[in-house]
């Protein structure tokens, strides 16, 4: 079963050069087990909700394009600025949170310049939701 996230889950992006942590954007109710705040598929902004993931190395960033052509050729990373197409997917299927579906550690969220920012700790390990 899946286990409900929390503010301070750890994320990546494949093309990121270090993991972030997610920023919860408060809701009610507003935490889990009392302790801290839930996340919803809606926490998907960003900077405000996913936070640079270091230098982004995706070849369809058009950043990373036009310095890999100025150092002719060779891969050459950016800072990133994650550019999320779209809300975590799929979120839990009963649990919500006010009117939004809870989110879960087994939700993807995509970027714009192919990245897939994923969960990979929770951020609390009590609370299982589907």
């Amino acid at each position: 079963m899946p286990q409900q996230v929390s503010m301070g889950a750890t994320i990546t992006c494949n093309f990121g050069s270090i993991p972030s942590s997610l920023v919860v954007t408060p809701q009610t109710p507003p935490a889990i087990a009392g302790a801290t705040l839930a996340a919803t598929v809606m926490d998907f902004a960003p900077v405000k909700n996913i936070p640079p993931f270091g230098m982004c190395s995706s070849p369809s960033n058009p950043a990373v394009a036009a310095a890999t052509a100025a150092a002719s050729g060779v891969l050459t990373p950016v800072p990133c600025m994650p550019n999320p197409v779209g809300k975590w997917q799929p979120g839990a299927i009963k649990a919500k949170i006010g009117k939004f579906a809870a989110l879960t550690n087994t939700s993807i969220c995509n970027c714009a310049w192919a990245g897939v920012i994923q969960i990979t700790n929770a951020g609390q390990i009590k609370v299982q939701i589907f």
